[in-house]
């Protein structure tokens, strides 16, 4: 049995991606996985095939963050998803779920940064106001941030401004709910292969400018976000609260040391 044996979980955004090596690890760790997706239905479907496959529990839920309406069906679909496999609570909730973009402060309108702040910012918060009522003491959550939020880059102000959301909201979250015995952390990972670079990945000069600026000399892949994760819903997670881990590989810690 796994570490995470009779505990359940949601992964938001649980169907791609660093998502779905999150669902798939804590599955692999013994959790009964809820995967959310948003509109990919055939994706969320593979997520919790793999996992079936691969002796684990699973099943998805679907709610589009920013639709009238998300929260009651996410909630109604998760508490009946647990209740077809015996469950009633939830244990650990990973924030995952976010959407990118690539646009300049001045061709940012307002409806492109409503949409970022409905998905990054509001959708984590109040996953987290209806989960708290099923969410179990001594349980888990864990927020996805980004670690461009301590990179500088013009391209990616809408997106870093509401990526830096889930670390303001960590402190204070652990704060309210340590006396449960609920901890509260946030991931930051840098460039990760998945489909949201897969175009620039195949761009071998691109790949090697990433490389460069990264003392670990490569960029990441879904596996290496998700093992932290996975540390931080287990039970070795039980003593740290309130932080903002960076999982970037070190992406721009200064200048790389010739060889």
């Amino acid at each position: 049995m796994g570490e995470l044996a009779d505990k359940t979980a949601l992964v938001t955004g649980g169907s791609r991606g660093i998502g779905r090596a999150v669902a798939v690890r804590l599955a692999a760790d013994g959790a009964l996985v809820a995967v959310h997706y948003g509109g990919n239905r055939a994706a969320a479907a593979e997520t919790v095939a793999r996992i079936a496959e691969a002796g684990g529990r699973a099943f998805a839920v679907q709610a589009r963050f920013g639709d009238k309406g998300a929260m009651d069906r996410l909630f109604r679909e998760l508490t009946a998803g647990l209740a077809d496999h015996g469950a009633d609570g939830l244990d650990i909730l990973v924030n995952n779920a976010g959407i990118h973009s690539a646009t300049a402060i001045g061709q940012l309108t307002e409806e492109e940064f409503d949409r970022l702040l409905a998905v990054n910012v509001s959708a984590p918060v109040f996953v987290v106001q209806r989960a708290l009522p099923l969410l179990r003491d001594g349980g888990r959550i864990v927020n996805m941030g980004s670690a461009a939020t301590r990179i500088a880059n013009p391209l990616q102000i809408g997106y870093t401004v509401t990526k830096a959301a889930p670390a303001a909201l960590g402190p204070s979250l652990a704060n309210d709910l340590g006396r449960r015995g609920i901890t509260v952390n946030t991931v930051e990972p840098g460039v990760v292969l998945t489909d949201m670079i897969a175009h620039y990945a195949e761009v071998p000069e691109a790949v090697a400018r990433l490389e460069a600026i990264t003392a670990l000399g490569r960029i990441g892949e879904p596996a290496d976000v998700a093992d932290v994760v996975g540390f931080l819903a287990g039970p070795q997670g039980r003593w740290v609260t309130g932080q903002t881990i960076d999982v970037s590989g070190g992406t721009y810690l200064g200048p790389i040391a010739a060889g």
